[in-house]
C-alpha cells in the first residue's frame, strides 16, 4: 500500500484525484469504483497487476473522495464521468487501456467503451454486467421500499443519512450490500434502519478499511454519490446499436444480490448479455457477494491477470 502514489490531474475544470501505481511505460489498467468504494476498494488488485507488470491507475470519480465536486452536484450525469475518463487518459497520454469497473463502475466502462472503443483493450466488470444505456428495467416489480427507489428520491437519503456520521453510513452499507437479499425497507423505514448497530463487519472488511472510507466521505460528503448513480440512471444517451467488439469478463458472485434484480440473472445465464458483447467470458463465483474484489482478492487478481495476459 505505501508503494501507492497519489496525484491529482486538471480534468474538465476539476482536479480528479488518482491512485497510481507501476511503470509509465507498462500496460495500464483504469480501475473504476462503485458506491460505496473509492480509489481504495481496488487496493489488493493495483498492487497485483502491477507486480505483473502493468501499470495500475485508479481515479476517484468527480464529488468522490479527493476529487473536487462538480459546480452542480444535482445534475451530474454518466456522461460527466465518462467525459472526466477520456480527458484523464488523454492528460495521463494513454491511447489504449485495459478498464476495470465494479458495481456502477460496470455502467461507466460499458458506456465508455461503446462512446470510445477505439481507446478499450478489454474490459471487466464486475458484479454488474453489461448493460446497453437506457432506462433501467431491472428494478420493475420491487416495493417501494427498494433502496435504489428510496435513494431517487430527492431528500430522502440525505435526512436518512444524516442521522449518522458517513462512517456508520459506510458501515451500513457494506454490511447490508455483503448480503444476498435486496435491501428493500418497510413503511415506516429507511433503509440506515436495516442494519442493527450491533452487526459485525464482513470478515474481510477491517475497521482500518472502514476508518479509510469513512474520512473519505467525510470529506466529500454523499451529494454527488446520490446523484451519480442513482438519481442519474434514467439521463442515459440512445445510442443505436449498442454492441462492442472488444474482449471483456464478467466476474460475478452467485451470492450478490444484484442477482436478484428482475431480469439480472436471467440476461447473464441466458447469454442474452453477449449479443451485446460477443467477446465476453463470464465467471461465476460459489461464495461471492457484491464487494468480490474486496472478499476474495486473489481468486479475483487470478481472473484478472489471466484475462490481461490473454488479451495483452
Amino acid at each position: 500500500m505505501e508503494k501507492i502514489e497519489h496525484k491529482f490531474a486538471e480534468v474538465n475544470g476539476l482536479k480528479l484525484h488518482l491512485a497510481e501505481i507501476g511503470s509509465e511505460s507498462s500496460p495500464a489498467v483504469v480501475f473504476l469504483h462503485g458506491f460505496p468504494e473509492i480509489w481504495y476498494s481496488w487496493r489488493h488488485q493495483m498492487i497485483a497487476v502491477t507486480e505483473a507488470g502493468y501499470r495500475a491507475i485508479a481515479p476517484d470519480y468527480r464529488g468522490y473522495g479527493l476529487s473536487d465536486p462538480p459546480p452542480e452536484p444535482e445534475k451530474a450525469q454518466f456522461l460527466d464521468l465518462v467525459a472526466d475518463l477520456l480527458a484523464l487518459l488523454d492528460a495521463l497520454a494513454l491511447s489504449k487501456v485495459f478498464l476495470i469497473g465494479k458495481d456502477f463502475g460496470a455502467a461507466v466502462v460499458s458506456l465508455f467503451t461503446l462512446l470510445h472503443q477505439d481507446r478499450v483493450l478489454g474490459f471487466i466488470t464486475i458484479g454488474v454486467p453489461f448493460m446497453p444505456p437506457g432506462p433501467p428495467t431491472h428494478h420493475r416489480n420491487l416495493p417501494e421500499g427498494f433502496y435504489i427507489s428510496r435513494w431517487k428520491e430527492p431528500g430522502r437519503a440525505e435526512a436518512d443519512f444524516g442521522r449518522l456520521d458517513a462512517k456508520s453510513v459506510i458501515r451500513n452499507v457494506y454490511i447490508m450490500f455483503s448480503k444476498s437479499e435486496i435491501p428493500i425497507a418497510k413503511e415506516g423505514q429507511e433503509i440506515m434502519d436495516l442494519v442493527e448497530p450491533s452487526e459485525p463487519l464482513p470478515s474481510w472488511f477491517t475497521e482500518e478499511d472502514l476508518a479509510t472510507y469513512g474520512a473519505l466521505y467525510e470529506k466529500s460528503g454523499f451529494q454527488t454519490a446520490l446523484q451519480v448513480p442513482y438519481r442519474a440512471i434514467r439521463n442515459q444517451p440512445d445510442i443505436s446499436d449498442p454492441k462492442v467488439e472488444v474482449p471483456a469478463l464478467l466476474i460475478m458472485g452467485e451470492k450478490d444480490y444484484v442477482l436478484k434484480f428482475t431480469g439480472i440473472e436471467d440476461y447473464i445465464r441466458s447469454g442474452t448479455v453477449k449479443s451485446f458483447v460477443p467477446n465476453l467470458e463470464i465467471t461465476f463465483m460459489p461464495e461471492g457477494t457484491h464487494f468480490l474484489q474486496e472478499q476474495s482478492p486473489d481468486e479475483v487478481n487470478n481472473l484478472i491477470l489471466n484475462f490481461l495476459r490473454s488479451h495483452n
